[in-house]
């Protein structure tokens, strides 16, 4: 695509920021195939996934999580541009460099929404799905968000979605109508 020529459907990004565990990927993953049937492009684009490729040279101090938040947001940047919906569960514990990923979006006039996957500490840790958290609490895993590192809320997200008592196809039924409301798909009856 040509910088001057608009993309055949749109695109934005889906950012969706909470603890490990909390619901970001099964949510995104529940998402794709909705916004497919609808007719847009979704890529995700798995914190853990890109921590083994792209990211691989990247620790867990606040300098590497920085980088790793800048590097993600900049792919879903270029993907937004050109007509991919980029759903993007990554940890990103700071405000400050989720910011910064948005406001390189509202930059480049490229739609962006931050989803904040709010489930409480202790219902991420009975899930433990990797078994982190209970390394974590013996001192085997040093700096891992929201035990021995900060994870500060959004103060201002585009949606908050609590999972304790929903369902993912329910939360990424919210995200459709956040995305419906802000005419990237047709309204949802």
């Amino acid at each position: 695509m040509s910088d001057g020529e608009a993309p055949a459907r749109p695109g934005a990004t889906v950012w969706f920021t909470g603890l490990s565990g909390s619901g970001k990927s099964t949510i995104a993953a529940a998402l794709a195939p909705l916004l497919s049937a609808r007719g847009l492009s979704p890529l995700l684009l798995d914190g853990d996934d890109l921590r083994g490729g792209l990211n691989a040279d990247l620790g867990f101090s606040p300098e590497d999580r920085a980088e790793n938040v800048r590097r993600v947001g900049e792919v879903a940047l270029l993907l937004a541009r050109n007509g991919i919906v980029a759903l993007v569960p990554v940890i990103s514990p700071y405000r400050e460099y989720r910011s910064r990923v948005r406001g390189r979006h509202d930059s480049c006039g490229a739609p962006f929404f931050e989803v904040y996957v709010a489930t409480p500490l202790e219902v991420c840790e009975s899930r433990d799905p990797k078994g982190h958290y209970a390394r974590a609490r013996r001192g085997e895993l040093a700096e891992f968000t929201g035990v021995s590192a900060p994870y500060e809320a959004p103060e201002g997200a585009d949606l908050v979605l609590e999972t304790s008592e929903r369902t993912p196809e329910q939360c990424a039924g919210e995200v459709l109508g956040l995305l419906a409301k802000h005419h990237l798909i047709a309204e949802i009856l």
